[in-house]
C-alpha cells in the first residue's frame, strides 16, 4: 500500500471514529442515563455529575483523533519518520495519561461523595488501564520516531 493511499485510509477510519464518538456522547450517554433514571429515579441528582463528567472525559479524545489525524496527513506527505510526528505521538501520551489520572481521581471524589458505585470503579479500572497502555505505548512509538526522524535527517546530509 502506498503512502497516499494509507494516509487516505488511517484519515477515513479516524473521521468515522469521531462520528461514532459523536453519537456515543451526544446521543447514547444522555439516552441511557436519562432511562437508568427512570428505572432508579433516586438517582436523578446524580445524573447531571456523570454526564459532566463523561463529557469532559471524552475532550482529550478527540484532540488526539485531531493529532491521529495530522499524522495520517505527514504519513500522506511522506513524513512519516518526523520530529512532528514524534511530538504529536508525546502529546498523545500526556494526554492518555492526564485523562487517565482524571476518571481515576473523579471516581474516587465520586465514591467519596456517595454518587459511584465500587463496581462501577472496577469497570472504570479497565478504561483507566486501557488509558494507561496508550499513554505508555505513544510514549515508546515517540520515542522511536524521533531516533527514526534523527537517522533519516543523517541519511539524507550524507548522500
Amino acid at each position: 500500500m502506498e503512502q497516499k493511499s494509507l494516509s487516505n485510509w488511517l484519515k477515513i477510519i479516524i473521521l468515522g471514529t469521531g462520528i461514532c464518538g459523536l453519537i456515543v456522547y451526544a446521543y447514547l450517554i444522555p439516552v441511557l442515563g436519562q432511562e437508568l433514571i427512570a428505572q432508579y429515579p433516586e438517582c436523578t441528582h446524580y445524573f447531571y455529575p456523570w454526564l459532566i463528567f463523561l463529557w469532559v472525559s471524552g475532550i482529550p479524545c478527540y484532540i488526539v483523533l485531531f493529532f491521529a489525524f495530522r499524522i495520517a496527513a505527514n504519513i500522506g506527505k511522506d513524513k512519516s519518520f518526523s520530529t512532528e510526528n514524534a511530538n504529536y505521538l508525546k502529546y498523545v501520551s500526556l494526554l492518555a495519561a492526564g485523562d487517565s489520572a482524571f476518571v481515576f481521581i473523579v471516581n474516587i471524589v465520586f465514591l467519596i461523595c456517595n454518587i459511584n458505585h465500587p463496581g462501577v470503579i472496577m469497570l472504570f479500572l479497565f478504561v483507566i488501564f486501557a488509558g494507561i497502555a496508550i499513554s505508555v505505548t505513544s510514549a515508546a512509538l515517540s520515542h522511536l520516531v524521533r531516533k527514526a526522524a534523527v537517522l533519516q535527517e543523517e541519511s539524507d546530509f550524507t548522500v
